[in-house]
């Protein structure tokens, strides 16, 4: 059964006096009904949706009001709560906000308005205005079009360093597994420069003064680097997804970043593969916790952080499987072992299966927690240059992209998107040596037949020239 609503419940639910919903009952404009011995009754349901219908907001007076066709002393008796004097100003109190007068050395009347959208005072001076009911008018009319967003305010001061850990705090480290290595890093490269300007203050030309100082006198992460453009984009992204959360929360009401073009980026992204050689060189001279490392990433896939950490309670030896726990996606998966993986792990299994990791410091009885400065001498004592530990992944991606379809190597590495994957379809120089040389079909010595070719055609031209014609 549909609740009923008294006047006084319509009034209070849309914030007005109780005389405007009346006066809309009579012209007809609000639906009502009599109820014998109870009186006029509005139908829930019916009021909201003709509340929805004209576009009625909280203290939107004027989509419920006959548009001022009304006397000055009609409205004030539908509305006005009270009036003050103070220091020889008189105010009009309304409920969508205040008339003030006052009167200059001159006895004239100077009008001004007071009102508050979203929690942001408003107070302005009426020039040309020489009546109350010209105030009232214009105080109606800006009450609307600021409800309707017309006017952007700022809803609360707040410095971009605060709104920088109140982002990481409430939604990089609730929701995303990687804050640390992102999002807090990105803010910390921007608190330098916007640190504390206020977040209402920073405007698109700010942020390509960002852009620039980053370019100019940014460093990346290896010493000697310059910064790239994908990094200042991530941090640009940051900063977007920042003022998004902000306009949630009511610290800003639009999104400067949007004004914003991004630098360009390398559309060949990185192709560097651990090749079959550089494998056995690098066996020959690493340490064997390193290799051990180094051959479960490349055989898996797995990124730094989940092989360190890898726990023997992921590892099936019967169905030959490992399992990817809270992936960089989110998701946990499953990888098949590959033979040299799973020897491998049988072995460390015999070797240190007390321990809950696979790859344990025996200095700490903890897992390894950085191998970069052991990794880079192993590659420089086996002539390898330029390889990453992430290129393993890759490595694992580009073999595994030779022998099976595009699919499997999406579910193999966890990408979310096939666009990802294809960047593993290229193949090294060895692998296209191999897939050349393993061609059907004979075998001929050039050389030496075009040794022959050329003594007959000798023979030919020499016979040519001492025949008679």
């Amino acid at each position: 059964m549909e609740k009923l609503l008294t006047i006084k419940d319509a009034a209070k639910l849309f914030n007005v006096h109780p005389n405007t919903i009346y006066k809309g009952i009579i012209n007809r404009d609000i639906p009502a009904c009599k109820l014998p011995g109870i009186g006029i009754r509005l139908i829930s349901k019916e009021i909201k949706e003709w509340a929805s219908g004209h576009s009625t907001k909280r203290n939107q007076i004027s989509n419920i009001l006959p548009k001022l066709d009304i006397t000055l002393d009609s409205y004030d008796k539908l509305f006005l709560e009270r009036r003050t004097e103070m220091n020889g100003v008189v105010r009009y109190k309304y409920p969508f906000g205040s008339v003030l007068m006052r009167k200059t050395n001159n006895k004239e009347e100077r009008y001004y308005i007071h009102y508050q959208v979203d929690g942001q005072r408003v107070r302005k001076a009426l020039k040309g205005v020489r009546t109350r009911a010209e105030a009232v008018k214009v105080l109606n009319a800006e009450v609307s079009d600021a409800q309707r967003g017309k006017y952007h305010f700022q809803k609360r001061k707040i410095t971009f360093k605060e709104m920088a850990d109140l982002f990481l705090e409430k939604y990089s480290e609730p929701n995303k597994r990687s804050w640390k290595s992102t999002d807090r890093v990105y803010t910390r490269n921007m608190k330098p420069f916007f640190g504390e300007i206020k977040l209402a203050k920073i405007t698109p030309l700010m942020i390509e003064d960002y852009k620039i100082e980053r370019l100019s006198n940014g460093k990346g992460r290896r010493p000697g680097e310059r910064v790239s453009n994908s990094t200042i984009n991530r941090e640009l992204q940051c900063l977007r997804k920042m003022f998004n959360k902000a306009i949630d929360w009511g610290f800003a009401t639009q999104n400067p970043v949007n004004k914003v073009d991004f630098l360009p980026e390398d559309e060949n992204p990185r192709k560097r593969m651990l090749s079959l050689d550089e494998e056995a060189r690098f066996a020959a001279v690493a340490p064997s916790y390193l290799l051990h490392i180094v051959l479960v990433a490349a055989y898996t896939g797995m990124r730094r952080e989940k092989v360190l950490t890898l726990r023997w309670e992921h590892v099936d030896f019967d169905k030959k499987e490992v399992e990817v726990v809270k992936s960089k996606s989110g998701k946990d998966r499953i990888m098949e072992m590959h033979d040299n993986v799973f020897n491998l792990l049988t072995m460390l299994r015999l070797k240190n299966g007390q321990s809950e990791y696979v790859f344990v410091n025996p200095r700490t009885g903890k897992p390894y927690t950085d191998i970069r400065r052991s990794f880079k001498t192993a590659c420089k004592k086996a002539g390898i240059t330029g390889l990453h530990f992430h290129d393993l992944r890759h490595t694992f991606g580009s073999r595994l992209a030779w022998v099976t379809d595009l699919n499997t190597v999406k579910e193999s590495m966890g990408h979310a998107k096939l666009t990802t994957t294809q960047r593993y379809l290229h193949s090294n120089a060895e692998r296209k040596r191999e897939a050349v040389n393993s061609m059907a079909g004979h075998v001929y010595d050039f050389g030496l037949q075009w040794q022959n070719s050329d003594k007959r055609a000798t023979s030919n031209d020499e016979a040519d020239a001492i025949t008679p014609s």
